[in-house]
């Protein structure tokens, strides 16, 4: 189909399109997803694609699309999370995108628990839980987990602890908590020991309060509160107490001079900037609780060819909004973003509140708005230095590689494959991808093997290369043909991969083995292995892949060993169910504790009983 024609099968498409809010998806001829966009009238925003005024990355991608979608949404704040959602999804080509999206941690404060913990977790989900975040950057949050554990001891351990009736924390089951002492954090005074009832219920949750204040950034009343209860302290003559608060409100105060404080009038808001050079994007994000500058985080974005400072901080925005935990009621930016009304109809949705955009054009929010672009630009500098001094070394390495393969251009896709076992039992493999010498972990795979388990690796592995080879990328949910194969192996494996590539139609992939004892690369055609130098990138290259793949086939293949060491003794025993299962292994944590307790504590299970036991008992040692 030429250009013309496909652009009035997309017109045609268009016309067909409902005046409704919603999300729409540019696709190429082979089903790739090119563009997602979100709409409050998906007919009106849509048709704009094909007008005169557009910039030229997205010229270039209504050029290469041929099909359109769209997902119809009850409001333009659902099309927003949607839009989100499916750019994480496809990473389109022409797309704006957060950089490593899925890994931006969170702090999560587990209010739902009678004693509750604050734990970094990069998941959300909990309605019970209040999160803070998403930050760019997990060790500032350690770091910053580290301070407010030492000034407010809270637990971090995973014990199921309840109230009793005079409201202390009791561990249930108490065999759970070793030896029935509190950890180690107990005595570095980073825990006040709920699990053995060293507090009550509502004073840890007083200290959990005043853990989310800190949080939420409110150090000044953090500091008054904790001046007033020294005093009170000092007032009662306990000495011992009133030292620790004078200890406790010192560091708070240490906080507050650290951050840059403004005379904002307590208000609460985050000021955003971004800095654009040659397809590279970073957005600075100032966050200012109670009218202070509380945390600075910087974000990295990728797909910004040809985009201007407004459309990375409107696409920035999308995204960062709908996956954060909360939104600040003003949103503060040096220039106006295009959609403005759209954003703010999805983000007072989310807040529940109003929301509003400032661009400020004098005054001290101005001053913080040029300091948020000077940030910006300064870690846009030092992100470049960074990302050119990998590409340089990924660039040598893939150079070296294809020299030494003798491949007419560098592979920019590359796949390995492994086969993990133990003695034939449990056989799983894995294929990891590198794209442009970076591990693309959206297409990792893993593999059961199909065949009966048997100690072959060749023949492990030639099912596995047929079976990834079945993916024609011709399919529409086909996997790209790679521009070359390794296998972690020898000139066995080597010869499986091969007849794997020749069941397929396929031996015109390259395909090279690398042999574990002397790092040698054997490939078709040739009796002596290739040997790289010790110190090059290409060798470097080669074995960060081949040592991925590894890791990737072992933890596989421990959780279904693990998965199955349980099934095989447990599912297998006459009385045994699921919730009996569950109950043993809460009660004993594994196979082999359960191998080394005596029958009555088997048979003290609640549902178990001396029978059960005995039965539980054979089946194990057997």
């Amino acid at each position: 189909m030429d250009r013309t024609s496909r652009r009035e099968s997309l017109e045609a498409q268009v016309a067909s399109f409902p005046a409704q809010p919603g999300v729409y998806l540019f696709k190429d001829g082979k089903g790739r997803v090119l563009y997602v966009g979100k709409a409050d009238v998906l007919r009106d925003r849509v048709r704009n694609y094909f007008g005169p005024s557009l910039d030229v990355r997205l010229v270039r991608m209504v050029e290469r699309a041929e099909r359109l979608e769209y997902v119809l949404t009850g409001s333009i704040s659902e099309a927003f999370l949607l839009e989100a959602n499916l750019i994480k999804q496809h990473h389109p080509r022409y797309n704006i995108r957060l950089k490593d999206d899925k890994s931006y941690p969170y702090v999560k404060v587990t209010l739902g628990e009678p004693f509750p913990r604050i734990l970094r977790t990069r998941t959300l989900g909990d309605k019970t839980a209040r999160y803070f975040g998403p930050f760019a950057n997990a060790k500032s949050v350690d770091q910053s987990l580290d301070l407010l554990q030492k000034l407010f001891p809270y637990r971090t351990c995973k014990l199921t602890i309840l109230a009793d009736d005079a409201g202390r924390g009791r561990t249930v089951p108490p065999s759970a908590l070793p030896g029935g002492r509190p950890c180690l954090l107990y005595h570095l005074k980073r825990c006040t020991a709920p699990c053995v009832g060293n507090t009550t219920a509502s004073d840890y949750r007083a200290t959990i309060d005043k853990s989310v204040l800190f949080l939420e950034g409110r150090y000044e009343a953090l500091a008054r509160e904790t001046r007033r209860e020294m005093q009170a302290a000092s007032d009662a003559l306990a000495f011992e107490r009133a030292a620790e608060l004078r200890d406790r409100l010192q560091a708070i105060e240490r906080t507050l001079d650290r951050q840059e404080v403004h005379a904002y009038k307590g208000d609460d808001f985050d000021v955003l900037a971004a800095a654009v050079d040659e397809g590279d994007a970073v957005v600075q994000v100032f966050r200012v609780r109670d009218g202070t500058v509380v945390s600075r985080d910087h974000f990295s974005l990728e797909g910004s060819e040809g985009a201007a400072p407004p459309d990375v901080l409107s696409s920035f925005m999308r995204q960062h909004y709908a996956i954060a935990a909360a939104i600040p009621p003003e949103i503060v930016t040096p220039v106006a973003i295009p959609d403005a009304e759209s954003f703010i109809a999805f983000a007072q949705e989310r807040r529940s509140g109003p929301v509003h955009l400032l661009v400020p054009q004098r005054g001290k929010k101005r001053h913080l708005a040029e300091l948020a672009e000077r940030n910006a630009t300064d870690a846009l500098q030092q992100e470049r230095v960074r990302w050119l001094a990998d590409r340089g070394k990924t660039d040598t390495a893939l150079r070296e590689l294809a020299d030494a393969l003798g491949l007419e251009a560098a592979p920019r896709r590359i796949e390995c494959y492994d086969v993990s076992h133990v003695q034939g039992t449990n056989v799983v493999s894995s294929m990891v991808v590198f794209e442009d010498g970076r591990p693309a972990k959206h297409a990792y795979r893993r593999f059961r093997a199909k065949i009966t388990d048997r100690n072959d690796d060749f023949t492990n592995m030639r099912d596995t290369l047929r079976r990834r080879f079945q993916r024609s990328p011709a399919e529409g949910d086909g996997w790209p043909l790679p521009d070359l194969v390794i296998l972690d192996g020898g000139k066995g494996q080597l010869s499986a991969g091969q007849a794997a590539l020749s069941d397929a139609g396929l031996l015109q992939i390259p395909i090279a083995a690398l042999a574990k004892e002397h790092e040698e690369l054997f490939v078709p055609n040739r009796g002596e292995p290739i040997v790289l130098p010790r110190t090059s990138q290409g060798l470097y290259l080669v074995q960060r892949i081949r040592d991925e793949a590894h890791r990737f086939a072992v933890t596989y293949h421990q959780k279904v060993r693990g998965k199955r060491a349980i099934q095989s003794v447990l599912d297998d025993v006459d009385g045994v169910g699921p919730a009996r299962k569950r109950a043993l292994l809460r009660r004993f944590g594994s196979v082999r504790a359960m191998r080394e307790a005596p029958v009555t504590d088997l048979a003290a299970v609640s549902g178990v009983g001396p029978a059960l036991a005995e039965r539980i008992k054979q089946a194990i040692e057997s």
